[in-house]
């Protein structure tokens, strides 16, 4: 691994480090959701998950859509999903804990 990939995953895991990006992240598995949608599960303000949502778009994370009133978020890199998607299955399964 070369050292620009070195910083690549190093920036990557900073901005996934965050617990409530982390639980964004884990939402976002199942498919696009709306910022009132998120915010209802992570249980905190609108303000406050649209700064996660833009921390996790400016590093290229996440991409949205609008439609109408409404925001969509998604994962925008399909390798990023599967990270998401290993540390479910290692860490959110019963298997996991035994």
């Amino acid at each position: 691994m070369n050292k620009e990939h070195v910083e690549d995953i190093a920036g990557l895991l900073k901005t996934l480090s965050h617990p409530i990006r982390l639980k964004i992240m884990c939402l976002l598995q199942e498919g696009e959701k709306s910022v009132g949608e998120l915010r209802s599960e992570v249980k905190t303000t609108n303000a406050n998950v649209s700064q996660h949502l833009s921390i996790l778009r400016n590093q290229g994370v996440i991409a949205n859509r609008k439609d109408a009133n409404f925001i969509y978020n998604r994962i925008a890199d399909p390798r990023v999903l599967e990270l998401m998607q290993t540390l479910r299955a290692l860490y959110c399964t019963k298997e996991s804990h035994q």
